[in-house]
């Protein structure tokens, strides 16, 4: 079963037209309905400024978010028409961008957004950890598109990082439906002695078979770390194979109020080359 309701979500970024395309490109290939959703997160008024110009703030920031929400549905609207054999709507939403896209997720197969651009989530409007809180907390697979490096298509050559983990084999279920279309899909078991219970005898033939059971290409190897980071051992792998896509399982969890995320993930997060699928 392929997607059929993907959700991108559009902030005032530079990159938001560019994942649209790539958007419209997977809702084309797998005739799903795309909602493009614009929206941003609930802005800050120190409490300082309340008492003298609260209002004031809250007005000019009302207004500067439907100009921009009249610029992205502007850009939506001219990616429709290009892409005439799509079937898409346009959504803009005036609460908080994190609980908005949470709620929307629910209702789709595959949210899209933009990778953290440390410095610049001002520009896009956009809460520091909104990335990571829609990774974890979407109950969808999330594909990441990094904020660097344009990427026409995606879901050709994929890199699978494999450990045995709930999370993991999650994100692999969720992303069947581009495994069963890639030429290639290598699949590589990242330091199988560190915790071998969540391997077989041979650790990945198992879940090889698996997923060539669904029409996937796959070949299976195995990876030792020797104490190097395993997150960058990930991207440095999907550099040598030419991935157009990572699929990886994501950790992490929020604990009184603090986000504490994997090193893995938090790796890839910061330092993704090409897009990610994520599943939590």
């Amino acid at each position: 079963m392929g997607y059929k309701t993907i959700l991108v979500h559009l902030d005032r970024g530079a990159r938001s037209a560019q994942r649209l395309e790539l958007a419209f490109g997977l809702a084309g290939r797998f005739d799903a309905h795309l909602v493009g959703l614009f929206a941003l997160s609930a802005f800050y008024v120190p409490s300082s400024a309340r008492a003298d110009a609260g209002a004031q703030i809250i007005e000019m920031q009302h207004r500067f978010r439907a100009e921009a929400a009249r610029d992205a549905e502007a850009v939506f609207r001219a990616a429709t028409t290009r892409n005439t054999g799509v079937k898409a709507e346009w959504r803009t939403s005036g609460q908080d961008a994190l609980e908005v896209v949470r709620l929307s997720a629910r209702y789709s197969d595959l949210v899209i957004i933009g990778q953290r651009e440390r410095g610049a989530e001002e520009d896009a409007g956009l809460a520091p950890e909104y990335v990571e809180e829609v990774v974890l907390s979407a109950g969808r697979p999330v594909l990441l598109i990094p904020y660097a490096g344009r990427f026409a298509g995606i879901g050709k050559r994929v890199l699978v990082a494999w450990n045995g983990a709930r999370e993991a084999a999650r994100a692999v279920s969720d992303a069947l439906p581009l495994l069963a279309g890639a030429d290639l899909v290598k699949v590589i078991v990242f330091d199988p002695k560190e915790r071998p219970s969540r391997h077989g005898e041979i650790p990945g033939a198992d879940f090889g078979l698996f997923i060539a059971r669904h029409g996937v290409n796959v070949t299976v190897t195995q990876q030792g770390c020797k104490g190097e980071v395993v997150g960058e051992q990930i991207l440095s792998r999907a550099a040598d194979m030419d991935a157009d896509l990572i699929v990886m399982g994501a950790y992490g969890h929020s604990r009184l109020r603090e986000l504490v995320l994997g090193g893995v993930t938090r790796t890839i997060l910061d330092s993704m080359t090409v897009p990610v699928l994520m599943s939590h």
